[in-house]
């Protein structure tokens, strides 16, 4: 059938019943199927950020590593600062554990950081300051988990190497006497094992 439209000739064809049989909708296991809503993603996921203690950090910062996993950066760095309270002005790195868009923050301590704040003297950026032995001692059983010395008097001296670096004294004596005296066994290091890390929930 030919028909005439402002002098065009078109042929009108009948539209078949079948020219639309072959769709059909997505099945559960096609590519581009997706569900509304759903039961909440109970998958913990762990991220590890710097950040300086007692401050909220950067949303341009931030916002790449907490946006995708649907969180407010400026929520998730107004937790970071009042988890890092005790931290004011440290650059120390933070872990954050994250299920279902809700956020647990907590500070994983290195043995510097831990030596400045020993120190107790933030306004002293040269951190050339004297903590004792039992300072170091106390920074040692933090880290002594993470230490790859077999005894504890080798985690001490290892914290010592730190506060050499820091830049501090320890008992008014450079550290690397300190040091030596273990060796020598002048001073005695009492032996300590790390409790068992508690599993994240």
């Amino acid at each position: 059938e030919m028909r005439e439209v402002t002098g065009v000739q078109t042929c009108a064809l009948p539209i078949s019943s079948t020219t639309f049989s072959s769709f059909s909708p997505p099945t559960p296991n096609h590519p581009h199927f997706t569900t509304m809503g759903g039961p909440p993603n109970m998958e913990p996921k762990i991220i590890y950020m710097r950040a300086t203690g007692g401050e909220v950090g950067a949303a341009s910062s931030l916002a790449p590593k907490v946006g995708p996993l649907g969180m407010s950066p400026k929520t998730v760095g107004e937790q970071i600062k009042k988890a890092t309270m005790d931290w004011m002005g440290m650059k120390v790195t933070v872990k954050l554990i994250v299920i279902n868009r809700q956020a647990t923050v907590s500070v994983v301590p290195s043995a510097a950081s831990l030596i400045i704040r020993a120190l107790n003297d933030n306004a002293n950026k040269a951190h050339d300051g004297n903590i004792t032995l039992a300072d170091i001692i106390e920074v040692a059983k933090v880290m002594r988990r993470r230490s790859i010395a077999k005894k504890m008097s080798g985690t001490v001296k290892e914290i010592l190497g730190t506060a050499y670096s820091v830049g501090c004294t320890v008992d008014d004596q450079h550290p690397r006497d300190i040091i030596a005296a273990i060796r020598d066994g002048s001073i005695t290091i009492d032996d300590y094992e790390a409790p068992e890390e508690e599993e994240e929930e």
